[in-house]
């Protein structure tokens, strides 16, 4: 289930991209046991990924669940995984806490703290005093703020204003505006590919 049409498209390319150039070259075999792809759009749409998770679960009787290229996504069918006691394999979808939504998901990539905790960490190292964060309002989003925030005051660095802006928004002005009149030394931003 991965996002094919829509603002994420690229992430749902990538990931169905992956999965066959992995059959391709492993096989569709294993452990004696014959693969087959089903690939469904969910849009990045978590609504639509729910349905999706329902439909391969009842009707096409799955296996596993995989793909998830957005966090909403990946959250939305928990519990359809759960109820079902079907794997849910989250092969994108980044924020912490989706492995913790049912003991049926394991995540197959990286978590947004992998990869906020050593940027805070360098950003601390290397002079970085004060830094402004400016995030889209939503679970990735605010899970980079609070993780970057942590480690950043943990090594002596100050985070002086974390601003958030509506998911649904391409307006940025008033929140860099914010940052200048603060003069930071850095800025840490983060907003989901496709918008902006």
């Amino acid at each position: 289930i991965v996002p094919l049409t829509g603002p994420f498209t690229h992430t749902g390319n990538q990931l169905a991209a992956g999965a066959k150039l992995y059959m391709q070259q492993n096989g569709d075999t294993v452990a004696g046991k014959k693969i087959e792809l089903i690939v469904r759009d969910d849009t990045g749409n978590a609504d639509m990924t729910k349905r999706l998770a329902q439909e391969l679960v009842v009707n096409d009787k799955v296996a596993f669940l995989a793909g998830f290229g957005l966090t909403p996504g990946a959250l939305a069918a928990a519990p359809v995984a759960t109820e079902a006691k079907t794997p849910e394999i989250v092969m994108m979808a980044a924020t912490s806490i989706i492995t913790q939504r049912s003991p049926y998901i394991v995540r197959i990539s990286f978590s947004v703290p992998q990869t906020v905790v050593p940027l805070a960490k360098w950003a601390a190292a290397n002079g970085i005093k004060t830094v402004v964060t400016v995030v889209s309002e939503y679970a990735p989003g605010i899970d980079v703020e609070t993780t970057f925030k942590k480690e950043f005051e943990a090594n002596g660095g100050k985070v002086i204003e974390s601003l958030r802006v509506p998911l649904s928004s391409n307006d940025f002005a008033p929140a860099l505006q914010h940052v200048a009149d603060a003069k930071p030394d850095a800025l840490m931003a983060f907003v989901p590919a496709g918008v902006g």
